[in-house]
């Protein structure tokens, strides 16, 4: 709380000065989480600077701001995040934003709310993963160069055409991965994973999904829960659950524990990328190789 204050402070101290140290005439956009930054970078290309907050593996549950991040915040031309609380740790620094200098802009906002999944959970009474839904991310493909046409319209049908490739990309992802799901037969389709980050996944390809920890990583899971699911795994001969890349694999590895102490042998299927994106660099560093790579980890170990 106190590191929060600090950081707040810091924010109404360098609004009074701010100073932008880009002189190439570029947009200097900050984002927020992997998926984030890729989309960014596919639409804005080589006319805009980016700087992503958020790394692989990087939980946004429970990232905090650094006092780097207030300058590259305090600096930008435009602030693109998820919003629905995903990145609820940030919310008060990005109101804090939104009352003094730009408004950051919460790309969850553009979906129609009756459409989404309800959580008791969050503050806004979503579940935020809705990057697991290609047709909302569409809806952020479209929502950020509508932004990037506005603050800089010289480049309109730059940004208009990568727009227009990458909803393309998107168009021939949904057919790959809709090919793979349908070689899982339907009655295999259970997904268990460390958090509940695959519901729309889950709800759009017919998998039953579930998390131990629930939506969000703040929770812990507890000895019941644990004991719960392992019932679970076995009445239902469920063949594999999975790590996540952006939570301590140690609570999957207690659960596959659990379950084997009850004489059943359950197997961790793989690694899934969930609330970050892999490494920068290689495929699943990217959103749609990350979606490649999950749904072929997925299909292939519940085989």
């Amino acid at each position: 709380m106190k590191k929060n204050s600090l950081i707040i402070i810091a924010i109404l101290v360098l609004i009074g000065c701010k100073t932008n140290n880009q002189t190439d005439g570029k947009l200097n956009i900050v984002t927020t989480t992997t998926m984030i930054t890729d989309l960014v970078k596919n639409i804005g290309g080589d006319r805009v600077n980016i700087n992503g907050l958020m790394g692989s593996g990087v939980d946004p549950h429970l990232y905090k701001a650094s006092e780097g991040d207030v300058t590259k915040l305090v600096n930008a031309d435009i602030i693109f995040y998820n919003g629905l609380h995903l990145e609820g740790k940030l919310v008060e620094v990005f109101e804090k934003m939104g009352s003094k200098t730009k408004t950051p802009i919460a790309l969850g906002e553009v979906i129609d709310k009756s459409t989404l999944i309800g959580s008791d959970y969050f503050a806004s009474n979503y579940d935020p993963h809705v990057w697991f839904n290609i047709e909302y991310f569409k809806q952020f493909a479209q929502k950020v160069t509508s932004v990037l046409v506005e603050k800089d319209s010289e480049n309109t049908a730059y940004y208009k055409a990568n727009e227009a490739a990458y909803l393309l990309k998107l168009d021939v992802l949904q057919n790959s991965i809709k090919a793979k799901i349908e070689t899982l037969p339907k009655d295999k389709r259970i997904l268990i994973t460390a958090h509940d980050a695959f519901n729309y996944f889950g709800k759009n390809y017919g998998f039953e999904v579930v998390g131990l920890q629930g939506l969000s990583t703040a929770t812990e899971a507890g000895v019941k829960d644990v004991q719960n699911l392992a019932n679970f795994i076995i009445q239902k001969q469920v063949k594999a659950i999975f790590v996540e890349s952006s939570v301590p694999k140690r609570t999957i590895e207690a659960l596959q524990a659990a379950v084997k102490s009850k004489g059943f042998d359950v197997q961790i299927g793989g690694t899934l990328y969930s609330d970050a994106l892999g490494s920068a660099g290689t495929k699943e560093g990217t959103y749609i190789g990350m979606f490649e790579y999950n749904v072929n980890t997925i299909v292939n170990a519940l085989k």
